[in-house]
């Protein structure tokens, strides 16, 4: 396919588009020749989940990618800017959805890694946890979902399975047009139904899957109103995960603002941070790992190479925020936006998976279907700007991810725009979506024993009140691990010893400081061993996933042969 019949085949797409939301929502005419609609007293719920986006990548976090209506998002909510996610797809979904730690929910590791008789790697969500859709469900909510999944379906278990009224789902992401070679892209399910990824059921046109989502999240909120039902709505985009596409016209707009380097970008961000107030003002930068290359030492050709493979990355973050504007745009045309939560964070920190290198290759343009882009390590830094490492691991490159609350009605005029500080966790949505919808979480559902809620509501922040936890957040992912309590992070690598941060004074993780206090060091190890023992935390081994091996682990996440001609010299 050339660009120019690309470009008319969206064009296309958006005229569909516009056709669909305008038969669901009211016109502004018709919208205000209407008696309004009585609210409910419940909020609506959004909840969007970004896919291996960093935590600067945002422009109201540091980044220099326009990212317009997250940041109208920010400006007009709250910023929670000490936020965890798990570090991977499907144990963060997991979190999010159960308000449990991943293993407990059945998915210590992704969907396809199935340990016979693991406590908590089953590869799928576990009957002893609810959903948030079965929950809000349970409480009168009309619950849907439109975006990627990865909790189980090639295990039997899909959203219309846990609670979802609605789902228009990709099983594993991955999908962003309909006619990828991919084949995990060439399919979707429709309420339960398999469904190929080119039917026009599933799209008109040469559509774009963050378009297409917002499209059938805006036939949710018809459906739902019908009903005369508060909503929720789960959206878990594909972007900005691996092959990374976006439309041509996209990407020709980010191509060549890149040819200054990773490191230049990461500084701007970086001093971008300090002013915001996402950082502390006297931070302190890391240097790049070790395997990172020094751009200044890359031929023209090289720096060419990374350029396109960012401009597509930035393109796809581009085009979900415009997406996330079309949703909040239809929200505002039928009058539920007063009224509605949205919450919106990433599911682990940038990748760095296919190392220094990348991946750019493939018979069609970079970005279109037939490509294959992937960023790689050097720019995964310049997305987890200011922190170290990536996703994968439990160092806050690869766990810290933005929150973002937007809500009208229901957060205080003086504290909108503000940014909160105290430490939170996926798991502290599930509470903050009960307490909101008045629902009830149970201690048993369909026969069988759930596990209760590990987190803490977020909603007194919504009122400008300072969030307390009880007990320490923890994690485990192939073996990384960490704790967080108060101001302390005792963290380390798979097979590696515990490091000790003071994230008060020192959120870059730059200064071990275990030697010095081995008897905190002590305690918080105990604690994790003690979580890890009642959460179904079992023993990594590297056997589970091929894919890790040798030191490369210990960067980057994964091994893979590099494609450059040539070694480069590393920082």
């Amino acid at each position: 396919m050339n660009i120019k019949h690309a470009v008319r085949l969206l064009a296309r797409a958006s005229c569909a588009a516009a056709a669909l939301a305008a038969a669901i929502l009211p016109s502004a005419a018709s919208a205000a020749a209407a008696p309004a609609r009585p609210q409910p007293t419940r909020p609506n719920i959004v909840v969007i989940l970004l896919d291996d986006v960093g935590f600067s990548d945002m422009g109201s976090f540091g980044g220099e990618i326009p990212t317009p209506n997250i940041d109208a998002l920010t400006k007009n909510g709250l910023a929670f800017t000490q936020f965890y996610n798990n570090a991977r797809c499907s144990p963060s979904r997991a979190s999010l959805l159960t308000g449990t730690y991943p293993h407990q929910a059945g998915l210590g590791h992704l969907e396809s890694v199935q340990v016979p008789g693991s406590k908590g790697l089953h590869s799928k969500l576990s009957d002893r946890v609810v959903t948030l859709a079965e929950v809000l469900k349970s409480a009168g909510y009309f619950t849907a979902m439109a975006g990627k999944w990865h909790l189980g379906i090639s295990r039997g278990v899909g959203p219309w399975q846990r609670g979802f009224d609605r789902s228009l789902t990709s099983p594993s992401g991955e999908l962003y047009y309909r006619d990828q070679p991919q084949p995990l892209a060439q399919s979707v399910y429709i309420d339960g139904e398999r469904v190929p990824a080119s039917s026009p059921r599933v799209g008109q046109g040469y559509w774009y899957s963050s378009d297409m989502f917002v499209d059938w999240q805006t036939k949710f909120i018809g459906e739902a109103r019908e009903r005369h039902k508060p909503f929720f709505l789960y959206m878990p985009f594909v972007g900005a995960h691996f092959p990374l596409m976006a439309p041509p016209e996209d990407v020709a707009k980010f191509k060549g603002r890149y040819m200054r380097g990773w490191e230049v970008v990461r500084r701007e961000r970086f001093e971008r941070q300090k002013q915001l107030g996402i950082i502390a003002a006297d931070a302190e930068l890391p240097a790049a790992l070790p395997g990172s290359y020094d751009w200044n030492k890359l031929s023209p050709a090289e720096k060419d190479r990374f350029d396109t493979m960012m401009a597509v990355y930035a393109a796809v973050v581009h085009r979900v925020d415009r997406a996330i504007g079309t949703l909040v745009d239809r929200l505002r045309q039928s009058r539920e936006l007063d009224n509605t939560l949205i919450l919106l964070m990433n599911d682990n920190g940038g990748t760095a998976e296919s190392g220094p290198d990348g991946r750019l290759k493939g018979e069609g343009p970079a970005g279109s279907a037939q490509s294959v882009v992937w960023t790689g390590m050097n720019w995964a830094t310049l997305q987890n700007a200011p922190f170290q490492y990536y996703k994968h691991h439990t160092y806050e490159g690869g766990i810290a991810t933005p929150l973002i609350a937007h809500w009208p009605r229901g957060i205080a005029a003086k504290v909108r725009g503000t940014l909160v500080r105290e430490p939170g966790h996926l798991i502290d949505v599930m509470p903050t979506l009960v307490e909101l919808a008045g629902a009830a979480y149970p201690k048993r559902f369909n026969g069988h024993a759930i596990l209760p809620m590990e987190g803490r509501s977020m909603v007194p922040a919504f009122r400008g009140e300072a969030l307390t936890r009880d007990k320490p957040i923890f994690w485990e992912h192939e073996g990384n691990r960490a704790v967080r309590d108060g101001k302390w992070k005792l963290v380390a690598g798979f097979e590696q010893p515990w490091q000790l941060f003071d994230m008060a004074a020192d959120r870059t993780e730059m200064h071990d400081l275990a030697a010095s206090q081995p008897d905190r060091v002590r305690n918080m190890a105990q604690q994790w061993e003690a979580w890890a023992a009642r959460s179904y935390v079992d023993a990594w081994s590297d056997d589970y996933d091929p894919h890790l091996k040798g030191r490369e682990r210990q960067i980057w996440g994964g091994a893979e042969v590099p494609q450059l001609p040539h070694a480069l010299v590393g920082k």
